[in-house]
């Protein structure tokens, strides 16, 4: 059975409570109080890179829900976050109106420069923001339940279901890479304007949007926290070290796989969701294979099957892909590659075994007991 890696102690939540509570209250703080100039003052451009951080946390901690408690390693979970992306940057679209190139008040800019001459049917609606953030969760949903069931029911497991998960996604990624299917092809969903009456590049649209998607965080981690405590939890991590013994004592693995894949897509539905009005775009590149095994890598440096430590990965690698695509671009691939050699050979458990280790070390030998000697 896999070694799962060490929970983390009372000090440990303390210390990641208040980081999140940082991430929640200072950065809002400091991006508004401080006065301009201010070596203080977040920077408004940094308000949606933080906030596109915390989407990817969202997606890592999805992944980490079923592949560190359930032992399904998903490569495809990039085509539930661009699905949830593509319906909310539908709604976008809608708003832009009159506004647009060609000022048509019903059909996007580039269906007008297409010649369509009426709005798609899987268009209908999404001038409703309700609707659109029922249909970012939905979609995923429904494709995870369909999938899921087939998959499963078939008892794919393994690299064969990995396999089939990335599959599915470069599928995804050719069929919207085509125009006539109404979601702007190669160009995708781009110039939105505004959110909810709201305009979308106005620094107090991004900071409420940043605030939405912390707040989103704690929500999904506590979702996620309260599933692997219950007695269902301790199913999953059975299924995970030993899935045909669990079902030799009469538990039904397809449902609980089912469900706990479905709620993983749904956690990824709404990252999407969040992530589209904050950076402003959303093409098919988001359903490469590649973003999916990336955000595998990302839960494998903070820790599998402890969720905190998917949201530290998460957070981690995408601050070092900023800087290092910043300072030496062509670097960034093999610097990728390099870590993930690293945490499979060096640091199975991430970067929270790491820390667990360390404790470890420092901790004093324990003194041996004195045996009693009888005449």
């Amino acid at each position: 059975m896999m070694q799962r890696t060490p929970l983390l102690t009372t000090k440990g939540w303390l210390v990641f409570l208040a980081a999140a509570l940082v991430a929640a209250v200072l950065i809002p703080v400091l991006a508004t109080q401080p006065a301009p100039g201010s070596i203080f003052r977040v920077p408004a451009y940094l308000v949606p890179l933080f906030g596109k951080y915390l989407c990817y946390a969202i997606l890592a901690l999805a992944l980490d829900l079923i592949w560190g408690y359930a032992g399904i390693l998903s490569l495809g979970h990039g085509a539930f976050f661009a699905l949830g992306g593509y319906a909310m940057g539908m709604y976008l679209m809608r708003q832009i109106g009159t506004r647009g190139v060609y000022g048509n008040a019903l059909l996007p800019d580039f269906m007008v420069f297409l010649n369509w001459q009426e709005l798609p049917v899987v268009w209908w609606g999404f001038q409703n923001f309700a609707y659109a953030a029922f249909m970012a969760l939905a979609v995923p949903g429904l494709l995870a339940a369909g999938f899921g069931w087939f998959a499963f029911r078939s008892r794919v497991t393994g690299v064969y279901l990995s396999i089939i998960t990335q599959a599915m996604t470069y599928a995804l990624l050719l069929a919207f890479f085509r125009n006539d299917m109404g979601f702007g092809g190669n160009n995708g969903l781009t110039d939105f304007k505004e959110i909810l009456g709201y305009d979308i590049q106005a620094p107090s649209t991004r900071l409420g949007l940043y605030i939405i998607t912390a707040v989103a965080l704690g929500l999904s981690f506590l979702v996620c926290r309260f599933v692997v405590t219950t007695r269902f939890g301790r199913l999953l991590l059975a299924l995970r070290d030993a899935e045909s013994r669990v079902r030799f004592i009469g538990y039904s693995t397809t449902g609980a796989k089912l469900f706990v894949f479905v709620l993983s897509a749904l956690l990824c539905g709404l990252a999407g969701a969040l992530y589209v009005p904050q950076v402003g775009i959303i093409n098919p590149s988001e359903f490469q294979p590649g973003n999916s095994i990336e955000i595998a890598i990302w839960v494998a440096v903070g820790g599998r099957g402890t969720l905190v430590g998917a949201i530290l990965g998460a957070l981690v690698v995408n601050f070092v892909k900023t800087w290092l695509t910043g300072a030496a671009p062509e670097l960034w691939l093999f610097a990728l590659g390099a870590l993930f050699i690293v945490v499979t050979l060096a640091m199975p458990n991430g970067i929270l075994g790491l820390i667990a280790q360390a404790k470890q070390w420092r901790r004093p030998p324990s003194a041996p007991v004195a045996e009693t000697v009888h005449d």
